[in-house]
């Protein structure tokens, strides 16, 4: 399949103020009773408003709190008692990911509906999977992305500020992984060759959130749904969503599962260790000074990490973060999507010289200009 394009795409994108509403709707339009998981936060944030307005023999599960094989059996269980005809997702990441893999063990249209955005995964047809004690096992991909996605401007910004700016970390990588799988040819998370409209909206990505994420962080955190908070939330989770599946990863992402080796980054967000991932991803391809001056720039307005001791790795060693680079170069990795031999040593080297850089800056704006 590499040498042919290929994207993927939900079904159908709604967000806005109060499309919670829609839900019942939406269900119906699948044909009728379904089964929704939902995360604790969903029951205060979503479901007050709409559960006495869904379908008859609608069936609402708590999530268990673990993407892993046990809850997937407990939901396929309840599902064939039940004989729904759809399943909905409200809440996190993992949540949603759980959704989709009963769904399509189940063969059932999925919805989802986030009640954060923090990553890209609404509208992807990839989720993870753990172990119960939360480690991570591997990634499947369904058969089909899911049919909707609704996301609820009014619930986003009632979640805490970091999750949003997190999702513009995750997004942050979107534009970079994209454009070093076009220039290798290397294969989308799709299993083809990006298209011109994956590449395009990989861009526009990028270019929003620079635009529109330092006002978008501080409107969000004093709760205001404004154009820029709009848009933010839709480049974090539409634009990076389809960016990077139908145009692929490559060195950000590596770099954020090398970290996850390390126990001191598992208090950190996917976002917050991509966006880290990122900048060693400039250095790694030697970009232009301008750009890393540009994204540097951009991750010290929003609170993104610029140095190992904004994740929690300020007294992590040399050979720690060799670790981490080790892991960040196996065989399976998207950093091979990148040019060139791709070495635990170079990538080692460009993580310090990321850390060397958000430090230099770092001090130079708490010193302030010199008289």
């Amino acid at each position: 399949m590499a040498s042919f394009k290929k994207a993927v795409f939900p079904g159908k994108y709604i967000q806005g103020g109060g499309v919670s509403g829609e839900i019942p709707r939406i269900i119906e339009s699948f044909g009728g009773n379904g089964l929704i998981i939902a995360a604790p936060s969903a029951f205060a944030a979503v479901l007050g408003s709409v559960k006495a307005l869904l379908p008859r023999g609608t069936v609402i599960e708590k999530f268990g709190g673990e993407s892993c094989e046990s809850e997937f059996s407990r939901l396929e269980t309840v599902l064939a008692k039940n004989a729904v005809k759809s399943v909905t997702a409200i809440g996190g990441g993992k949540a949603i990911d759980t959704a989709k893999i009963v769904a399509d063990r189940r063969g059932l249209p999925l919805i989802v509906v986030p009640t954060i955005a923090s990553t890209d995964a609404p509208c992807s047809g990839c989720a993870v999977v753990y172990s119960e004690k939360g480690i991570f096992e591997r990634v499947l991909y369904q058969k089909r992305n899911p049919e909707a996605v609704l996301v609820d401007s009014e619930v986003i910004v009632r979640a805490p500020v970091r999750f949003l700016v997190a999702g513009m970390g995750d997004a942050l990588s979107t534009w970079f992984e994209a454009r070093s799988c076009a220039q290798t040819a290397s294969r989308n998370e799709c299993g083809g060759i990006s298209t011109i409209s994956g590449l395009a909206l990989a861009r526009l990505c990028y270019d929003t959130l620079l635009e529109y994420g330092p006002l978008a962080k501080d409107l969000c955190g004093q709760g205001i749904v404004s154009p820029a908070v709009e848009r933010i939330i839709e480049a974090n989770i539409l634009l990076s969503g389809i960016g990077f599946e139908s145009s692929g990863l490559a060195a950000a992402h590596a770099i954020h599962n090398g970290l996850t080796a390390l126990e001191a980054t598992h208090h950190y967000y996917h976002g917050e260790k991509v966006a880290f991932g990122v900048l060693a991803g400039l250095h790694l391809t030697d970009a232009p000074a301008a750009e890393m001056d540009t994204v540097y720039g951009f991750c010290e307005k929003v609170g993104l990490p610029t140095t190992f001791a904004a994740l929690g790795l300020a007294a992590a060693s040399r050979e720690e973060i060799f670790r981490a680079a080790s892991v960040a170069c196996e065989p399976a990795q998207s950093i091979h999507h990148e040019a060139g031999e791709i070495t635990p040593e170079r990538v080692l080297n460009a993580m310090l010289a990321a850390d060397t850089l958000g430090s230099v800056r770092l001090k130079a704006q708490t010193l302030g200009p010199l008289k």
